[in-house]
């Protein structure tokens, strides 16, 4: 495996453990929450301007890259810009993305953020083709974060 796919799927698992740290159950230290959610984002900006020309692989860094500046709680000012240059990015991915477990994770954390129905759709579709049977832990999973976000939309915006 490559340096820069290694580098991508070392953020993912970063991002995903910071996104359901305490979750299982364990005490959550404030030392770790603030030392991980600096990892991740020194994680996310050192792979912000990698690119790739192989599609698969240009997926993944998209989707380490969304996990990890939703996950962080850092934000200098530029995080909004960021993501949005990522989301660009990625909407160029899916369009040329097989249906996979990788796009849909791809067009959950989209969704997450535009709310756009064609992306939930397209989303649903290729779970729909899934074997409800035998889903991998990875299905099960974008699964719930998928209903999670149906369920939840919005969660950052301020009420009046």
């Amino acid at each position: 495996m490559n340096s820069l796919l290694s580098r991508a799927f070392e953020l993912q698992h970063a991002a995903h453990n910071l996104m359901y740290l305490g979750t299982d159950g364990e005490p959550l230290y404030s030392d770790d929450f603030c030392r991980q959610n600096k990892d991740v984002l020194i994680k996310c900006d050192s792979l912000f301007t990698a690119t790739s020309s192989d599609i698969e692989e240009e997926a993944n860094l998209c989707l380490a890259l969304l996990m990890g500046y939703n996950a962080t709680i850092y934000d200098y000012g530029d995080k909004t810009q960021k993501k949005q240059s990522v989301l660009d990015r990625t909407y160029d991915v899916l369009e040329h993305l097989p249906a996979s477990l990788l796009k849909v994770r791809l067009l959950t954390y989209c969704y997450g953020e535009n709310y756009e129905e064609g992306m939930l759709q397209e989303a649903r579709a290729i779970m729909d083709k899934w074997d409800r049977a035998a889903l991998t832990s990875e299905q099960k999973e974008i699964i719930e974060e998928l209903k999670n976000i149906e369920e939840n939309p919005y969660p950052f915006e301020v009420l009046d």
